[in-house]
């Protein structure tokens, strides 16, 4: 595993966001499922019970990846940091608005474009030799 820079970064990526998934839930007693406003998270990160179960999700998907092989770490680290890429996007636009359904603020815009970048550099630039997909 440490010989690919994919596989490392995804299990090292899984198991930060499985840890704060389940930290995240410190943070929202009282706080709604899709509610716009949250609790902070190490008082700087808001976020609500979806935030926090999004946060599970995805750092299931990267640490299984990523125990696995570097195919699915490659693939995981592209798709995951697109759609943080996306969201990072997409929530500059929703802040203080009733669309933001996982109580996004700065802070987490900011974790959310470097997690992008970390993710969408190493799974697009590292191990080469290695397509991120099988054709069909």
């Amino acid at each position: 595993m440490t010989k690919s820079p994919n596989r490392l970064l995804a299990t090292v990526f899984g198991a930060v966001y499985l840890l704060v998934g389940l930290l995240g839930f410190t943070a929202t007693a009282g706080v709604g499922f899709f509610a716009t406003k949250g609790g902070l998270l190490l008082g700087l990160f808001e976020v609500n019970i979806f935030h926090n179960v999004a946060h599970l999700l995805i750092g299931a998907a990267l640490l299984i990846a990523g125990l696995s092989n570097v195919r699915a770490a490659k693939t995981v680290n592209s798709v995951v940091g697109a759609a943080y890429l996306l969201l990072g996007i997409v929530g500059l636009f929703i802040l203080n608005s009733a669309a933001n359904i996982l109580a996004i603020n700065g802070a987490d815009n900011v974790l959310h474009f470097a997690s992008a970048i970390v993710l969408l550099g190493v799974g697009l630039g590292a191990d080469k030799n290695v397509r991120a997909t099988a054709h069909a």
